[in-house]
C-alpha cells in the first residue's frame, strides 16, 4: 500500500473519511532519543477504506488531519489513546473529539485492567497480529511492506473491535460509564504538564517532606533541561541520581560528586552548579508546605480495612463483569479507609452505586464477606 505523501492527497482522504460516523486512528512514533515524540506515521480507517499518512514527507502539512480530529461529527476511535492524543495535541493543538478508547471500553466490558490490543483483536475480530514490526525504526524510509501491513492492521481490526465493544456497551446500558474517562483524556490539562509537577512521578521513592522539597526543585530543573534540549530525561540525569540528591541534599560540588549515582566528574560541569542551586532552593522551602499524600502515609494504620476493601473490589468487579481498575484505585481504597466522605471517583456517580456504597457498608459493619465454593460472597445485614 502506498503512503499518502502530499497535503492535497491527505485533504482528499480526510474528506472521504469525514463522511462516516467514525474513524479508527493510530500513530507510530519514536521518542527514545528525544523529549518530544517524533511522529513517523499516521493510520486511519473508515468502514470503507484505510489509509497510511507519511508526516515526514517533504512539504507535508497535517492541517487536514488535525481538522478531521477536531470534527465533532466523527467519533475518533483509538486503543490506549493517551500517547497518540499527546502527540496530536503537541503537533496541532487539537484534541480528538468525540473520543472512544477501546482499552477503557474493554475495561468496562469486563476484559480486565489495561487489556492489550492484540487480545481484543484475537477475541473480538478472531484475528492475529504479527507484532514483529512493533519496535522497528518508523522514521526510516522507505518503510517495508511488512511494516505497512502491521501499521494497517492496527486500524482495520480496530473497526471490528469498536463495533463489538460499542454494541456490548449499548446492550448493558453502560455507555455513560465511559464519559468520565473520556473527559479526562480529552482535557487539555491532561497534556499540559508543568516542570513544577515533575517530582510527582518520583515521590513514592522518598519518605520525608524535606526530601520532597529538594526533589521538587531538582526534578523541575531536569524537566526544563530535557525540554530545552529535546532529549530524554534520563539523558540529563537518571531517576536514581535525583532520588539520591534529594535524600542527601549536597551543598558543595565535592558532596555532589561523592554520591554513587552521580556520574564521575559531573560535579565539575556547568549543570552541577544548577543542581546545587536547586538543592539550596529545596532546602530553604518550608517542609510543612510539602505534601507526600497524607492519606498514603496514614493508610498503614488502616491496613486491615484496606485489604478487606481490596477483596470487596475484586468481588464486585467479578460480579459486575468490569475491570477493578475502572471502579477504584488503591489510592481510592486508602482514602475510603480513612474517610467516608473522601473526594475520590469511587464515591461518586455510577462507581458509588456499584462499589462505593458497598465499601462504606463494609466499613460500617453492614456488609460482610464470606467464601462459597471458591468465590467471595457479599452478605448484607
Amino acid at each position: 500500500m502506498d503512503l499518502i505523501a502530499t497535503t492535497d492527497a491527505l485533504a482528499a482522504a480526510c474528506a472521504r473519511l469525514a463522511k462516516f460516523p467514525f474513524v479508527t486512528v493510530d500513530t507510530e512514533f519514536l521518542r527514545e532519543t528525544t523529549y518530544y515524540a517524533k511522529l513517523c506515521l499516521i493510520q486511519m480507517a473508515s468502514p470503507a477504506e484505510a489509509v497510511l499518512v507519511d508526516p515526514l514527507a517533504e512539504d507535508m502539512d497535517l492541517a487536514p488531519f488535525y481538522a478531521l480530529m477536531a470534527d465533532t461529527h466523527v467519533v475518533k476511535v483509538f486503543h490506549s489513546a493517551r500517547q497518540d492524543i499527546e502527540i496530536i495535541w503537541q503537533g496541532g493543538s487539537v484534541i480528538p473529539t468525540p473520543l472512544f478508547d477501546t482499552q477503557v471500553a474493554a475495561m468496562v466490558c469486563g476484559y480486565g485492567d489495561s487489556v492489550s490490543y492484540e487480545q481484543l483483536v484475537n477475541d473480538l475480530a478472531k484475528a492475529r497480529i504479527d507484532k514483529s514490526s512493533r519496535f522497528t525504526d518508523w522514521s526510516r524510509r522507505p518503510l517495508s511492506e511488512q511494516q505497512l501491513a502491521y501499521a494497517l492492521s492496527d486500524v482495520t481490526h480496530l473497526r471490528t473491535v469498536y463495533a463489538a465493544l460499542h454494541a456490548d456497551l449499548a446492550e448493558s446500558g453502560r455507555e455513560s460509564w465511559l464519559d468520565e474517562e473520556m473527559a479526562v483524556l480529552t482535557a487539555p490539562a491532561t497534556y499540559d504538564t508543568h516542570p513544577e509537577d515533575a517530582w510527582q512521578r518520583l515521590k513514592g521513592r522518598i519518605k520525608k517532606p524535606k526530601e520532597a522539597a529538594v526533589l521538587m526543585e531538582i526534578a523541575a530543573w531536569r524537566e526544563r533541561e530535557a525540554r530545552s534540549r529535546n532529549v530524554p530525561r534520563s539523558r540529563i540525569m537518571k531517576d536514581d541520581a535525583l532520588i539520591d540528591i534529594a535524600v542527601h541534599a549536597p551543598t558543595t560540588p565535592e558532596a555532589l560528586g561523592a554520591l554513587r549515582s552521580v556520574p564521575n566528574g559531573f560535579e565539575r560541569s556547568r549543570p552541577a552548579g544548577d543542581i546545587l542551586a536547586a538543592v539550596a532552593r529545596g532546602v530553604a522551602r518550608d517542609p510543612k508546605s510539602v505534601s507526600l499524600g497524607e492519606r498514603g502515609r496514614k493508610a498503614g494504620t488502616n491496613g486491615a480495612t484496606i485489604e478487606m476493601l481490596k477483596v470487596l473490589l475484586k468481588a464486585v468487579a467479578e460480579n459486575e463483569r468490569v475491570a477493578p481498575k475502572i471502579l477504584a484505585t488503591v489510592d481510592d481504597l486508602e482514602a475510603i479507609a480513612l474517610d467516608d466522605e473522601a473526594d475520590v471517583p469511587a464515591l461518586t456517580g455510577w462507581r458509588r452505586q456499584l462499589f462505593g456504597e458497598k465499601a462504606l457498608a463494609l466499613k460500617a459493619g453492614r456488609l460482610a464477606l464470606t467464601v462459597d465454593r471458591g468465590r467471595v460472597r457479599l452478605i448484607e445485614y
